[in-house]
């Protein structure tokens, strides 16, 4: 005899498509950054936090140089990928073609200068290997995470008793 538990929050995380989830993630990692780079302290010289462009001296965990546009850039990537988790074909595409995004971005970091005004968003040499990371890493998990939930999908990530099926 088997018995059938669910609760909302079983069903909110564990029935979503695992493409939908790590979009959500994504989006929600991507607006954390955004809020964060306002932060004095969290952003050090963040009285030098400049609108766009190369001049900004604020540095987010004193590592990556962030300025207004940068930030409203996370904060905007954010909520698009949390907006299109809802749905595992947006989802997918958020997460391959923002992927695809960031790759240009550091490929654009690498050969822009740094002093130069066409360094607009600011990046430096941080901001650039970030980029090449989570380039990688959206673009694999928009291709490799399934698009449909299925018990089988459910029970590869979570266990046979996921779905609240317990035995």
């Amino acid at each position: 005899m088997s018995t059938t538990k669910s609760s909302t929050s079983s069903r909110l995380s564990v029935h979503r498509p695992a493409v939908s989830r790590a979009a959500l993630v994504v989006g929600l990692a991507f607006l954390v950054v955004g809020v964060l780079g306002f932060v004095p302290g969290i952003t050090t010289n963040y009285g030098s936090l400049a609108g766009a462009g190369h001049h900004s001296m604020a540095m987010l965990l004193g590592v990556f140089q962030v300025s207004v546009l940068h930030n409203l850039l996370h904060l905007g990537l954010g909520l698009v990928g949390v907006l299109l988790s809802h749905s595992a074909t947006l989802a997918k595409a958020y997460l391959v073609l923002g992927g695809i995004a960031y790759l240009v971005l550091w490929i654009y970091g690498l050969v822009v200068d740094q002093q130069s005004s066409a360094n607009f968003v600011p990046l430096n040499t941080a901001d650039d290997w970030l980029h090449l990371g989570l380039g990688l890493g959206m673009v694999v998990l928009g291709l490799v995470l399934p698009r449909r939930y299925t018990e089988a999908t459910a029970a590869t990530y979570h266990g046979p008793t996921a779905g609240g099926r317990i035995q």
